[in-house]
């Protein structure tokens, strides 16, 4: 592909210290990307990892399907938020999806989320609290219940009728994922959220979609990210009353 044809889907991949687990994750969505009759690229934000991570995606073999490597400026570790931010606005596809290092949720979701787009949606997000979700490995038990606790707190402070905020497959038309990563103010666990927010103080119109889900080892959500989560929750909701969503950016 050369930089003048147009990309239909970019998937943005976060990496924090993910030498172990990315690798196989690439290989099956290069796999899946080079089956599709579109022009794809993959983009790997790297948060300041201290291990291999980045060195594995500049040596990765050259690929019918692009793949670029992003940092933070100075290689700092900032947040699962800020490398996803950094990558859905460097991205070029005319639809953006982020999707977790891990490869929890499978890139051959996405089959199933285009009708959504045709039917008018702008996001669509895949979910593990829908009836016809599955999760065929779970989390361990205490973040589990942490994790339904912050679904309601969540629905009821910032996105009302959202079953799952958190899980990492999202989907957002171009003009979509510019306004409103333009917009974040959060850079870690809580972004999820935010962005959600942010959509909705816009007006774009969000399908959630069920997923299958099979929760990897080696996760780096400590039981202490979920109460930064419920703290961001309360930051959002106060945003939200401001209208600091709804403003307009400034010209670059």
């Amino acid at each position: 592909m050369t930089s003048a044809e147009p990309v239909h889907l970019s998937v943005i991949i976060p990496a924090y210290n993910e030498q172990a687990r990315l690798p196989e994750t690439l290989r099956q969505v290069i796999l899946y990307l080079s089956a599709q009759s579109y022009q794809a690229e993959i983009v790997i934000v790297d948060d300041g990892s201290t291990d291999e991570t980045a060195s594995i995606v500049s040596h990765w073999p050259s690929a019918e399907t692009p793949i670029r490597l992003l940092n933070h400026p100075g290689r700092l570790n900032r947040g699962k938020g800020a490398a996803v931010q950094l990558g859905m606005l460097a991205a070029r596809g005319r639809y953006r999806l982020f999707m977790d290092a891990d490869n929890s949720a499978t890139l051959d979701h996405v089959e199933g989320f285009w009708p959504a787009f045709d039917r008018g949606y702008d996001i669509v997000i895949g979910s593990r609290g829908l009836p016809d979700s599955r999760v065929v490995v779970h989390q361990p038990r205490y973040k589990e219940i942490a994790g339904r606790i912050g679904n309601r707190m969540i629905r009821a402070l910032a996105v009302p009728g959202i079953c799952d905020t958190q899980a990492g497959f999202k989907l957002f038309s171009e003009r979509s994922a510019e306004a409103i990563f333009a917009r974040l103010t959060i850079q870690r666990w809580g972004f999820d959220i935010e962005v959600l927010a942010v959509a909705r103080a816009l007006n774009f119109r969000v399908q959630e979609l069920p997923i299958v889900w099979i929760n990897a080892s080696g996760s780096k959500v400590g039981l202490g990210s979920y109460f930064e989560v419920f703290r961001e929750v309360w930051r959002v909701r106060r945003n939200i009353r401001s209208g600091l969503y709804t403003r307009t950016l400034p010209r670059k």
